[in-house]
């Protein structure tokens, strides 16, 4: 229960410094932003592996990268 108390916490981190981070406003709610810090994190943490057996954890500076890249891909991607 902890860890998903933890990783909700750490989501909500990360996706509030990305939207902080990125240029332009970035329009999210709070349960967007949550999710937003999760998929950065996870997205860093595929690209930090590159082919190692398991899932490594990546640093808050890759996964506020990530979350920035996730912005920018929902921007290209719907703009």
């Amino acid at each position: 229960m902890l860890n998903i108390i933890g990783a909700i916490f750490s989501g909500l981190i990360v996706g509030a410094l990305a939207r902080w981070l990125y240029p332009g406003a970035v329009d999210l709610g709070w349960v967007q932003t949550i999710l937003l810090g999760l998929g950065g994190s996870l997205l860093a943490g595929l690209v930090t592996t590159r082919g190692a057996d398991g899932f490594n954890r990546a640093g808050c500076l890759a996964s506020i990268l990530g979350a920035m890249a996730l912005i920018f891909l929902g921007r290209w991607l719907l703009g």
